[in-house]
C-alpha cells in the first residue's frame, strides 16, 4: 500500500520533470515583495498575548524534519541523535521545548516527527524513553522515491529491496514531500478531527525554531475572510547566508526562490545582500486545513529541485527533490515576518557545535538563548579545519569548550588541540602547517593572536 502511493507520487513528480524545459522562473518577472507582506516582528509582538493563550496553543502541532543523517558530521544514524548541549540531543531539546510549554499553558501541543527510511526505525527505539514526558509524540514516514540514471533518466533500482546493491538507489524526496506523506499518513486528518489548526514546522537541527506565541497569536486571531494560512518566517541575509531561498512576487503572489532555479547569469545578483535583504528560514507556520484541501485538489504546486548525485561505484544518478517552503504560492493569504537571528540557529558542522555548546548560549526548558554576559548580539564567525569536521574528532581536540563570549572571529587549521579554561577573545587564527601540531596550553588567554609554527605539550 505505501509503496503503492510513494509510486503515484514519483511518477506525478517525474512527469513533472520531463514536461519542465529551462528555468522555471522568468527574471525579468521577478519583483520584490509588497511592503505589507513582509511584516517586522516587532510589528507582531506589539500586539501583545491575550490570556487564554493555551486556547491558541491547543491549536497548534510541533512539526520537526527528522529526516536526515549525522553523515556529514562523521555520525551514525539519525542527526537528531547527536548530543549538542550538556548530553541532550536534537530530539532531548525538542522534547523538553514542548513539554515546558504544555506545564507552563496547561496546553496539549502534539510533536510530530517526519522521519525518513535512512532514520525511522533509530528514531521509534528511542522514542520508547520519552514516554513518561508530558507531551505525545506522532511519527510518520516520507516518501521513499528511486534515484534515476542521468543519462538513460531510468530507475537505478531494479526491485523494491532497500539492502546490498540496492542501498543507495532509494532517496526521500526533500521536505517538500511532507504535504503528500502527512496526508497519505491519515495522521493529518486524525489531527484535525482532535481539533488542531496549524502546524509549526521547522529542521530538528535548528536549534532556534522554537514555538513562538507572537506569531501563533497573530495567526489565530485573524478575522475569518483574511485567515493567513502560511507564515513564512524570514530573517535578514548577511554574508554568511547567500544561498539561502529568499521572498518574491511573481504573477502576483508571494513565491520563495532558491538558488538553484537561478539562471547562472543573474546567481551573482540573487546572491547580493542589497537586492535580496532576506532568506528563509524554513520556520513555517501552515493551516492543517489548507493542506488539506490542496491535497484533495491536486494543487499543490512546488517547483522541482534536480539533485545531482554520484554513487560509489561511480555512476551519475539525478534525485528530484521539492522544498516545503515552494509551496507558499499556493496558499491563500501567506505571509512573510522577518524575524531576529536568533530564531534560525542550525547546526549543520561541527563550527555549529561549537558556538552551541560554549557559553555564549544558556540553556532553559530545551531552548538557548544568548547569554546576557554578551555584549553585542552577533555571533562569532567560527571556521573549523578538516581535522575537526568529525563529531568524535572534535570532541577530542577539546579539553574543555573555550570561552567565548568576547570572540569575533576564530579559524583553526591543522592539527590543534586546545588544554581546560581556554579563553578567546576578538581574531584568533591558529594555523598548523603539515607535520607540525600546535596544543593551546591550559589557561591560556588569546586575544586578537595569530598562533602558527609548533608547539606541543606532553604528559610528563
Amino acid at each position: 500500500q505505501v509503496s503503492k502511493k510513494d509510486f503515484e507520487g514519483f511518477r506525478k513528480l517525474f512527469h513533472r520533470f520531463l514536461q519542465v524545459k529551462g528555468p522555471s522562473v522568468e527574471w525579468s518577472k521577478i519583483n520584490r515583495p509588497p511592503e505589507d507582506s513582509i511584516q517586522p516582528y516587532d510589528k507582531i509582538k506589539a500586539k501583545g498575548l491575550p490570556d487564554y493563550i493555551a486556547d491558541s496553543l491547543n491549536k497548534l502541532v510541533v512539526v520537526k524534519l527528522n529526516g536526515g543523517l549525522g553523515t556529514s558530521m562523521g555520525c551514525k544514524g539519525p542527526k537528531s541523535l547527536i548530543s549538542v548541549r550538556n548530553e541532550n540531543t536534537f530530539l532531548d531539546l525538542t522534547v523538553q521545548q514542548i513539554e515546558h510549554l504544555n506545564k507552563t499553558y496547561n496546553a496539549d501541543v502534539p510533536l510530530v516527527l517526519m522521519n525518513s527510511f535512512n532514520t525511522d526505525e533509530d528514531t521509534k527505539k528511542i522514542l520508547q524513553k520519552y514516554t513518561h514526558h508530558r507531551v505525545k509524540i506522532h511519527t510518520f514516514n516520507q516518501s521513499r522515491y528511486p534515484r534515476i540514471n542521468k543519462e538513460s533518466l531510468l530507475p537505478v533500482a531494479k526491485d523494491m529491496a532497500m539492502t546490498g546493491e540496492n542501498a543507495d538507489v532509494w532517496y526521500p524526496p526533500g521536505h517538500g514531500d511532507i504535504y503528500a506523506s502527512f496526508y497519505n499518513s491519515g495522521l493529518l486528518e486524525q489531527l484535525i478531527a482532535e481539533g488542531k489548526e496549524y502546524i509549526f514546522v521547522s529542521n530538528i537541527d535548528n536549534l532556534g525554531a522554537t514555538v513562538d506565541l507572537y506569531i501563533l497569536n497573530h495567526l489565530v486571531s485573524q478575522p475569518n475572510g483574511k485567515r493567513c494560512e502560511f507564515i513564512m518566517e524570514v530573517t535578514d541575509k548577511t554574508r554568511a547566508d547567500v544561498k539561502g531561498g529568499t521572498l518574491i512576487q511573481y504573477d502576483g503572489k508571494l513565491r520563495l526562490l532558491e538558488i538553484a532555479q537561478v539562471p547562472k547569469a543573474h546567481v551573482d545578483e540573487f546572491k547580493s545582500v542589497t537586492k535580496f535583504k532576506i532568506f528563509n528560514t524554513n520556520n513555517l507556520w501552515i493551516s492543517l486545513s489548507a493542506i488539506k484541501r490542496l491535497q484533495e485538489q491536486n494543487a499543490m504546486d512546488m517547483e522541482i529541485i534536480v539533485n545531482p548525485k554520484t554513487l560509489d561505484g561511480g555512476l551519475n544518478v539525478i534525485q528530484l527533490e521539492t522544498a516545503v517552503g515552494a509551496a507558499i504560492k499556493c496558499f491563500d493569504n501567506a505571509l512573510g515576518i522577518n524575524v531576529p537571528r536568533s530564531r534560525f540557529l542550525p547546526v549543520k558542522t561541527t563550527s555549529d557545535l561549537l558556538l552551541v555548546m560554549s557559553n555564549l548560549y544558556s540553556l532553559e526548558a530545551g531552548s538557548l538563548t544568548m547569554s546576557e554576559r554578551r555584549e553585542f548580539p552577533t555571533t562569532p564567525h567560527v571556521k573549523l579545519g578538516s581535522s575537526f569536521t568529525k563529531v568524535q574528532e572534535y570532541l577530542t581536540r577539546f579539553e574543555s569548550i573555550p570561552d567565548m563570549l568576547e570572540l569575533d572571529h576564530l579559524t583553526v587549521s591543522g592539527d590543534v588541540t586546545f588544554g581546560k579554561h581556554v579563553s578567546l577573545k576578538g581574531t584568533v587564527i591558529i594555523i598548523a602547517n603539515h607535520g607540525d601540531r600546535i596544543d593551546i596550553p591550559a589557561g591560556s588567554m588569546l586575544e586578537n593572536k595569530i598562533v602558527s609554527g609548533n608547539l606541543r605539550i606532553l604528559d610528563h
